[in-house]
């Protein structure tokens, strides 16, 4: 069984409610069989930034930058997903992103 990674962004209230609705889209769009190479895969996130950024171009490139890097948050299929917040509009909404198992 390999690995993929992801990037997934969500809304919610809360990052944790925007992480249940990530996973739940993920799992309607890609079944609920494993090893989907999703966020369907994962039971846990981790914040990696107290920051919320102003674009989802920086949060993808704050979150791109940790995977290249390999940061231990992020760079385990089995571990649980990253997550920072940006402003879209009026909202916050959160970037989800790691790997997944596939």
């Amino acid at each position: 069984m390999g690995a993929q990674e992801f990037t997934h962004p969500a809304s919610g209230k809360t990052a944790k409610e925007a992480f249940k609705n990530a996973v739940e889209d993920a799992a309607w769009e890609c079944g609920h069989g494993g090893y989907t190479g999703t966020i369907a895969e994962k039971g846990d996130f981790v914040m990696c930034s107290s920051k919320v950024f102003d674009s989802k171009n920086e949060a993808y490139d704050f979150a791109n930058k940790l995977l290249d890097d390999c940061d231990p948050r992020v760079d385990d299929k089995w571990g649980p997903a990253g997550c920072v917040a940006f402003k879209n509009k009026d909202d916050t909404m959160y970037l989800f992103f790691g790997w997944a198992s596939s």
